[in-house]
């Protein structure tokens, strides 16, 4: 009697649909129409009217028994101004809170208004429960009429695609905020409102945050009515071209227009500083339209002083990062393009997450270092090796990426060429995806051993974490300066490639402006702030940016978009197709041949905003770059008439913390990593006859080991991996045997030639991004209980494992091999989520699984014994297909693999399988990705061809062709 519902199977609803729901009328379901309509004529005034009058509307149906309540802006005409359906949405679901009614109701919102996925999240976020886009519709058939497609359409099948895309779209926005339902979505309003009023958010989108105030109610009036003129008294033939996305003559205001693009290239091709002041000021003028937060605020001037007084351009050329761009999602050409001229300057390009070819670790033959000086270890784990982390100056952890927070991102298959499969030890044509989840991050706790883990890999290196900029973010990057991360990056939303999702690019994370304060703020407050450095990027163009960014709180600064377009971009928007124009974003060779961008030009762009800065530190009376930093005294509103953002107010943007005189306000000390007596630094001394190049003789350790030992291998890899280079030692060169319980991350990037035996148990982590090592875990010598059954290792084993081997007796914890890309491993029986993601390697399974085995597994190979016949249900089949083993290579590599986990840790199960193999050969069960088999079919047939050919022309020059 109490839950009656109506179910639909899609949120978005048809004409047919909403009709259906307006039609009804039993003594269980009732449904009223509510016009979301408000007289033109009122003015301003009259939209505040009448959403209180629809307010007291809906009270009176629910009391009478309602249950539905359609709000519709279809009344709409030349006297009535529909009511912005988020407005009419937010507002009633709230007044329906307030009043102990929204449960007793659906909210169903049929507007002409929604159109693209970010507009459904908005309205099923704050409180819709359905949305009938009958503008869209309209749209859809007269596209139809016209014949505007390239080929005939029905009508159905149209709305059915937009139907489609948009339920992918919505699917995506939960994805990337962590929620399994749309229920759970509803209502739960994920969401942070840039320029509006306290006035408007505490009536309409109550419990909102909204940092820098803004417009009221009367000016979302005034704009309505400005856009109901725009219909029905200007009555234009053709509608404004728009340009929200790509740039339109015409349309919407863009930073990066054709003017600026081309004064930019013209300024650093030439090394001519006046025409970089001409695009200084073209930026300026438009930043303070206002485009972006900083437009908002003025200098205030200091004390002048001479020019040469000033700190000079080198060291705070030093300062200058360029951002996290991928090896992959740029071409070749362009990546080391930016590595030589970062690396010529002093200052550090970034890796991204797709690896690097070792080849750039040393000088090329012209004398140059294409190397990335801060390499990036995201969730992905593409190329992450000993290796790879050896070879960095920084190591950044990305925890969220500028122009897509929350998201994993994705290099389509189409871009991974066999250069790009080998850096990131991945499969050439197989789509590799970053998964939103960060599989070794789920609390601080695990952020301090992932930093940890980097410091023992790479104990020069600096550790730096990236957040995305959101209010909030001061308090998680308190809890990262805790776990003695050295560096912090906030990125603001305007970042990212092409290749971002258009709902990320414009509907994804706040401005860098908002970020940085809050994080300087709250790190000063904590006395947290001289323990680490803060940088920020995110459409940072000119020296006027720089400096105003560390009068917020940054000592750093990274540039992307912008070094792109120096060395040729002209913002296409194609990246995620690879058919960039110009060579920048593509793998393609004949479009690669395009690239002219010269490290120069790069070099030349990054000095004449380094110049620009310190015009203006000499204009403001600074003399060091570390005394700009934080002071927002030097900052001050702009005087803006305009009618809109004159109303905003950035005061808790310019706060500046009541102890920031008493506490440091840039950094001023290191961290302490709390690495001088890790267990590493005795397997260094007693691994010194293996690790002398003259001798390299095999050395034979035995140690106990507690739980508090972590990250038990990585430091002892990098002194291989620096010495020796990724091909590290040859095999069992260093034996250590270890007896006790292993603290987290054992055996982490475990370099070739060495190998690890356990007797006893592990923590979580074991094997993190095993890089060549072999790891082997058995019980405690007299142990009684039966391996099979007893978990023996913890969660998240052999995550971004790229070589290796791996054979443990017993069974493992949740998501055994992660993202593995090239180790093999035996076990004996795993938790849910096993080879999770994985793109490469092979694992062996001995037992029962858990749940979601193989979710968004792309590569590698898995053979599971299905002890109890059930593993139909447990494996997660969306992207791979199931077979009996009845090949003899795949027989021939189990057999092997069994017959080394015996002789490696006496395993009686694998033992029990080998004695009674043809018994057991039916319950193997080979899980292979489809993507994967099509490219490893494509590989085979290639080789083939390749061997033919060789073989004809050895035939031709015999004479036997």
């Amino acid at each position: 009697e109490h839950c009656r519902m109506i179910k639909f199977i899609k949120p978005v609803f048809s004409n047919s649909d909403i009709e259906k729901i307006r039609a009804l009328d039993t003594r269980e379901f009732k449904s009223i129409t509510i016009d979301a309509v408000f007289p033109v004529k009122g003015g301003p005034a009259a939209l505040e009217q009448r959403l209180s009058n629809m307010f007291d509307e809906i009270d009176r149906h629910i009391d009478q028994g309602c249950t539905f309540i359609i709000l519709s802006d279809k009344k709409a005409d030349e006297s009535r101004v529909p009511i912005p359906s988020l407005l009419a949405c937010a507002g009633v679901h709230h007044h329906l809170i307030r009043a102990k009614k929204r449960t007793r109701v659906g909210l169903i919102i049929e507007t002409a208004e929604a159109r693209e996925v970010m507009h459904f999240a908005l309205l099923f976020g704050y409180g819709a429960g359905a949305v009938n886009p009958y503008g869209v519709y309209a749209t859809i058939q007269n596209l139809i009429e016209k014949n505007y497609f390239p080929e005939p359409m029905e009508y159905e099948k149209a709305e059915e695609n937009y139907r489609k895309a948009l339920d992918k779209g919505i699917l995506k926005v939960l994805s990337k905020m962590g929620t399994s339902t749309l229920r759970s979505y509803r209502g739960a309003q994920i969401f942070e409102a840039v320029g509006l009023s306290n006035e408007l958010i505490d009536r309409y989108f109550t419990n909102t945050e909204s940092r820098i105030g803004g417009i009221g109610i009367a000016e979302i009036a005034r704009e309505a009515i400005m856009k109901h003129e725009d219909a029905y008294v200007k009555k234009p033939l053709l509608l404004d071209s728009g340009g929200v996305y790509q740039y339109r003559k015409g349309g919407e205001k863009h930073a990066w227009n054709p003017e600026t693009i081309y004064m930019l290239q013209w300024a650093t091709r030439t090394n001519d500083y006046e025409k970089y002041k001409e695009f200084s000021k073209l930026v300026d003028d438009y930043n303070r339209t206002p485009h972006f937060i900083r437009g908002l605020f003025d200098f205030n001037p200091g004390e002048a002083i001479p020019l040469e007084d000033v700190e000079p351009e080198e060291a705070i050329l030093k300062r200058l990062t360029t951002g996290a761009m991928s090896f992959g999602s740029l071409s070749k050409d362009v990546h080391e393009t930016i590595a030589r001229a970062m690396n010529h300057l002093g200052g550090r390009s970034n890796s991204g997450e797709g690896g690097e070819d070792p080849g750039r670790f040393v000088p090329g033959p012209d004398g140059t270092l294409a190397r990335s000086a801060i390499k990036q270890v995201a969730s992905g784990r593409f190329g992450v090796t000993s290796h790879y982390l050896a070879n960095a100056d920084e190591i950044q952890i990305k925890i969220a990426q500028g122009a897509k927070p929350g998201e994993g991102g994705q290099l389509p298959g189409h871009k991974v060429d066999k250069i790009i499969a080998k850096t990131r030890y991945s499969t050439a044509g197989v789509t590799l995806i970053s998964p939103p989840p960060h599989h070794d991050i789920y609390s601080i706790e695990d952020l301090a051993q992932l930093i940890f883990d980097l410091k023992n890999a790479n104990p020069k290196a600096r550790i730096s974490v990236k957040l995305v900029s959101e209010t909030g973010v001061g308090t998680i990057a308190a809890g990262v300066a805790k776990a003695h991360a050295d560096n912090i990056l906030i990125s603001g939303f305007e970042g990212g490639t092409g290749a971002s999702p258009l709902s990320s690019i414009k509907h994804a994370g706040l401005p860098w402006e908002i970020g940085l304060s809050e994080t300087h703020q709250t790190l000063v407050m904590n006395n947290l702030r001289g323990r680490v450095r803060l940088q920020t990027d995110g459409q940072l163009k000119t020296g006027r940016d720089i400096v105003l960014a560390a009068l917020l709180g940054a000592e750093e600064f990274g540039f992307g978009t912008a070094v792109l377009i120096v060395l040729g971009c002209v913002m296409m928007r194609k990246c995620h197709l690879n058919t960039c124009p110009v060579g920048v974003a593509t793998q393609n060779p004949e479009l690669r041949k395009r690239f002219r961008g010269r490290p120069e030009y790069l070099i030349n762009y990054l000095r004449f905003i380094v110049r620009e800065a310190r015009e203006i530190m000499a204009h403001l009376g600074i003399r060091s770059f570390d005394d700009l930093i934080g002071k927002t005294h030097f900052l001050k509103k702009r005087d803006l008439h305009h009618w809109k953002a004159g109303l905003v107010d950035p005061a808790l943007i310019l706060h500046r913390p009541n102890n920031a005189d008493g506490n440091a306000t840039y950094c001023v000390e290191s961290q302490i990593h709390k690495i001088d007596r890790v267990i590493d630094r005795t397997l260094i001394e007693k691994s010194r006859p293996a690790l002398d190049k003259e001798k390299q003789a095999n050395v034979y350790i035995e140690m106990p080991i507690k739980n508090t030992d972590r990250t038990v291998g990585a430091m002892l890899s990098y002194e291989i991996s620096k010495n020796f280079g990724s091909s590290g030692l040859p095999e069992d060169t260093i034996n250590c045997t270890f007896r006790g319980s292993a603290g987290q991350s054992f055996g982490s990037f475990l370099a070739r030639g060495v190998t690890f035996k356990l007797e006893g148990d592990a923590n979580d982590y074991f094997g993190k991004g095993l890089s060549g090592g072999k790891l082997i875990a058995v019980p405690p010598t007299g142990s009684t209980f039966k391996a099979e059954e007893n978990i023996i290792i913890g969660n998240t084993v052999l995550y971004g494992a790229t070589s290796g081997e791996a054979y443990i007796c017993g069974v493992a914890g949740e998501r055994f091999c992660v993202r593995n890309s090239g180790a093999i491993a035996v076990i004996e029986g795993t938790g849910d989520h096993c080879a999770e993601y994985m793109t490469g390697g092979r694992i062996i399974v001995l037992g029962s699984v858990g749940r979601n085995f193989a979710a968004g597994m792309s590569g590698g190979i898995a053979y599971v014994l299905n002890v109890n016949d059930n593993f139909d249900y447990f494996c997660n089949k969306g992207m791979v297909e199931l077979s009996q083993v009845r090949d003899f290579d795949d027989q021939d590599f189990i057999i092997e693999h069994l017959h080394r986990h015996v002789r490696y840790t006496g395993s009686t199960v694998a033992k029990m399988i080998l004695d009674n193999w043809y018994d057991y050969l039916p319950g193997f069960i080979k899980v292979m990705p489809f993507e994967y088999k099509r490219a490893m079919k494509e590989l085979m047939i290639e080789q083939i061809d390749e061997k033919l050919k060789a073989i004809r022309e050895e035939e031709q020059l015999e004479g036997t062709y």
